[in-house]
């Protein structure tokens, strides 16, 4: 199993309250981002082209903490840049766990074996680590050599030493299906949890503009992706998600699901996008014209299907109605069905 009973059962019973309180928008997942900096240099990646003076600054435990206590969402993504950087990463970790939230921490794992025993395992802790396909298209995709077999390495070890792992994988427009379909198989021999996979998002300050999927291309390569998956994978993500990129369901955005909270504050209105930025999460909440974001209504939203976008929005169509969880059921127990 993908994801563990205690944290489906946690996150069914948040969202079922919610349901039941008639709460219209709701945090799921909060994107925390504690810094920018980085010691890779993707060129599909937009969150480290800021000045040296943004780059240099961090979020103290103490303001994550607060964020994950106002924001109340059960799950916290740590994203970066790259966290481990962050000198006071582990203890907002354990702050963190101390809430009982549970965490999925996101790193390339240069640094993982180095700092790893700043961390203790934990149902509550899971290392998400960046993994974009096999040793030649993930070292491409970093622009550095050697990184995967780097990272393979760290997820032996934190496997041995009994941490939750899982595999992040971002895919763009020159993604080789047959060569994807070899990774999932080479991540799941490793005895990873889970993989979670999204296509790219087309931000305007990353280098490489031109491997960025359009949603045509999108439902094309996850339709050869998952159709006649193996038996053995496993994805820590809704499966009505992962219809949804290959095109068998049609959602919109909710981005208030993932709020996204860094070092200028609560992003408008979401992980990929920036206009602006407010102090508090009721201001991000009440005060987003929401409306004027998702497919159909911004082009800068036209061909994106991020999960920080849609992933909310799958698990919502699940406690919605009776459809969507019967639809759910079906997709878990029989993905080469729908």
């Amino acid at each position: 199993m993908a994801v563990p009973i205690s944290q489906m059962w946690t996150v069914s019973s948040y969202v079922i309250a919610q349901k039941l309180k008639r709460v219209k928008r709701y945090p799921l997942v909060l994107m925390l981002e504690p810094i920018f900096r980085c010691n890779l240099a993707c060129a599909g990646c937009g969150k480290i082209q800021y000045p040296d003076h943004v780059l240099d600054r961090r979020l103290t435990p103490e303001q994550c903490w607060a964020a994950a206590d106002e924001c109340g969402a059960p799950i916290v993504s740590i994203p970066g840049g790259e966290p481990l950087i962050h000198p006071e990463m582990s203890e907002i970790v354990h702050g963190l766990v101390k809430r009982k939230k549970y965490v999925y921490l996101c790193t390339n794992a240069i640094l993982l074996e180095r700092k790893i025993g700043e961390y203790q395992p934990s149902k509550y802790l899971t290392f998400s680590i960046h993994m974009d396909g096999l040793r030649d298209e993930h070292d491409l995709a970093v622009c550095r050599d050697g990184v995967y077999e780097v990272a393979v390495k760290a997820i032996k070890t934190a496997l041995k030493k009994g941490f939750r792992v899982t595999t992040n994988t971002t895919l763009f427009n020159d993604a080789n299906p047959q060569r994807v379909r070899a990774f999932f198989d080479e991540m799941m021999d490793l005895g990873v949890e889970g993989m979670m996979i999204s296509p790219g998002y087309s931000y305007d300050k990353a280098p490489d503009q031109h491997s960025f999927l359009k949603r045509e291309r999108t439902h094309d390569l996850f339709s050869k992706l998952l159709t006649n998956r193996k038996r053995s994978w496993q994805f820590n993500q809704s499966p009505l998600f992962l219809e949804f990129l290959m095109g068998k369901r049609d959602y919109q955005c909710t981005p208030w699901g993932n709020p996204t909270y860094n070092v200028f504050g609560w992003q408008k209105p979401c992980y990929l996008l920036q206009d602006g930025y407010v102090s508090d999460f009721a201001t991000l909440l009440n005060e987003t014209d929401w409306d004027n974001y998702g497919t159909g209504r911004n082009e800068k939203c036209k061909d994106c299907m991020v999960h920080c976008g849609y992933e909310a929005t799958a698990v919502e169509d699940t406690f919605s109605s009776w459809s969507g969880f019967a639809g759910t059921v079906k997709a878990t127990l029989f993905p080469n069905t729908t």
